[in-house]
């Protein structure tokens, strides 16, 4: 039973809505507060630690979980592979407010947000920075024009919806191309970092292995997305197409442990696997929370066939690869001398309103758009 707060016949949001706004109401604030005074006034950020929660959770995390759009894009218009389409949209919903989300950190991280178009006419073409910048303005200009139909149908606009699916399948492909080259050169970005970063997680592979570690990731995403839906939107679960999509896990993780492994062998580095203190328990904690027990979860056919199984398998792994990225941007990162890092609590009340709008949104789209029945208009354009 949902609880409610009756303040008006126009205004019944259940508890959970309210706890939403108010928390997207504090992020707001501070977030004016730091645009006003500075980011020193919100953080405890400095020129030790430039880098640190916002990077770690919203641009590194964030980019990682939005990866299962292209997943199940390539999939369905690529490789035509109809059991997965009831999937998409709201894949590509998800990655679409992930990278919105992104894009609303960068603003409060970097600050002055009305030159950001400066990127585009002051470019340093040597830079990790523009590739990232240039891939996030175009992947999330794809990403809604590949959702654009979803809207239009629910305006009741038929021919703007049609205009936009005719050229969906060269836009996949094109997205694709872009997701791939954003995922491998958040990777590349770390290699500017080979005396910072500890060598168990430094690496020339580092674009490799941020692309395929975000495979495993795209995909207990989609089954995330898709268990709480069904949940909390009274949606019908696809649990033949979830089933499938649990299947390849396995194997994306195994490929990746093998990558991993084989570079470290490559490098020299095993050595540093149990004689690195704190760094080698982060190390085994990753790879068995994100690899080693979803591989095994993953391998079970009583796990992929029980729902609530299935969704405890993608929020370990889903944890573990999140442990992976922080690892990478913050917590094996070396700083001078004993200087220490601590995100603040207004620091992290930015990034909680951003989730929380990123959950508002999903939510209010859920409930305006024909997402989980956009097959249905797909079919029927399709027909004609």
């Amino acid at each position: 039973m949902k609880l409610r707060v009756n303040l008006h016949p126009n205004l019944r949001l259940s508890a959970t809505a309210w706890i939403l706004l108010a928390l997207m109401a504090v992020g707001l604030v501070v977030a004016i507060v730091r645009f006003a005074l500075g980011i020193g006034a919100i953080s405890n950020l400095s020129n030790t630690y430039p880098w640190g929660f916002w990077i770690s959770f919203d641009i590194f995390t964030g980019i990682a979980i939005a990866s299962g759009a292209f997943i199940l894009a390539a999939l369905v218009y690529i490789f035509e592979i109809e059991a997965f389409r009831p999937l998409l949209m709201p894949s590509i919903l998800t990655a679409l407010l992930g990278y919105i989300m992104e894009v609303l950190a960068l603003f409060v991280d970097l600050g002055r947000p009305e030159r950001i178009w400066h990127m585009l006419i002051y470019q340093n073409y040597t830079s990790t920075m523009l590739v990232i910048g240039l891939c996030v303005m175009i992947y999330l200009a794809v990403l809604a024009a590949l959702f654009a139909p979803v809207v239009f149908d629910g305006f009741k606009l038929p021919k703007y919806a049609e205009a936009f699916r005719r050229f969906a399948k060269p836009l996949v492909i094109f997205a694709v191309v872009i997701s791939t080259i954003h995922q491998a050169s958040l990777g590349a970005l770390m290699l500017i970092q080979p005396t910072k970063l500890h060598p168990l997680w430094w690496s020339g592979w580092l674009p490799a292995l941020f692309f395929f570690s975000a495979l495993p990731i795209g995909l207990a995403m989609i089954i995330f997305e898709s268990s709480l839906s069904s949940r909390y939107f009274n949606h019908v679960l696809e649990t033949a197409a979830l089933e499938k999509l649990a299947r390849a896990i396995p194997y994306a993780l195994g490929f990746y442990l093998l990558l991993k492994f084989a570079e470290m062998a490559f490098d020299g580095e095993l050595g540093l696997l149990f004689s690195s203190g704190s760094m080698s328990l982060l190390f085994w904690i990753e790879i068995l929370v994100g690899c080693l027990i979803p591989m095994w979860m993953f391998s079970s056919n009583a796990v992929r066939k029980n729902p609530s199984k299935l969704l405890t398998a993608a929020i370990i792994l889903l944890l573990g690869m999140i442990l992976n990225r922080f690892n990478v941007s913050w917590l094996a990162v070396k700083h001078l001398g004993d200087m220490t890092y601590v995100p603040s609590l207004v620091e992290i009340s930015i990034s909680v309103a951003i989730f929380s709008a990123g959950i508002v949104g999903f939510g209010l789209a859920n409930q305006h758009l024909p997402l989980t029945k956009h097959e249905e208009h797909y079919e029927a354009h399709a027909a004609d």
